[in-house]
């Protein structure tokens, strides 16, 4: 991988590429991130849930799970169906200029 390269990108343009529509590529690529992200989750779980519940108890992290649940569910039910009535292309846009903000500021010693 490449920095700054988006990984749910790829899988969006590789299922567009293999005929799917866009919303399937886009429901695709949401249900591999969120595979990816459990098995991360659980893993990390797995290794310090016990210092997580020591911090915090169990509710709260119960809490905040739960809530970035609904959150995710809302947001990418949101992005499908914008995504699904425009172009891709405002994203290659919007990362163009990043980049050539970012390439100017480096340049000019303001950061990095």
């Amino acid at each position: 991988m490449w920095p700054g390269v988006s990984r749910s990108l790829i899988t969006i343009v590789a299922a567009l590429l293999v005929g799917c529509s866009m919303a399937a590529a886009l429901e695709f690529s949401f249900l591999l991130g969120l595979a990816t992200l459990a098995a991360a989750t659980a893993l990390d779980l797995a290794k310090h849930g016990g210092e997580l519940v020591d911090a915090y108890g169990i509710g709260t992290p119960i809490l905040g799970a739960v809530v970035a649940f609904i959150t995710a569910i809302i947001a990418v039910k949101w992005l499908v169906r914008y995504l699904s009535a425009r172009p891709l292309a405002r994203f290659g846009w919007y990362r163009l200029a990043a980049a050539a903000v970012t390439t100017v500021l480096i340049m000019s010693n303001t950061i990095g």
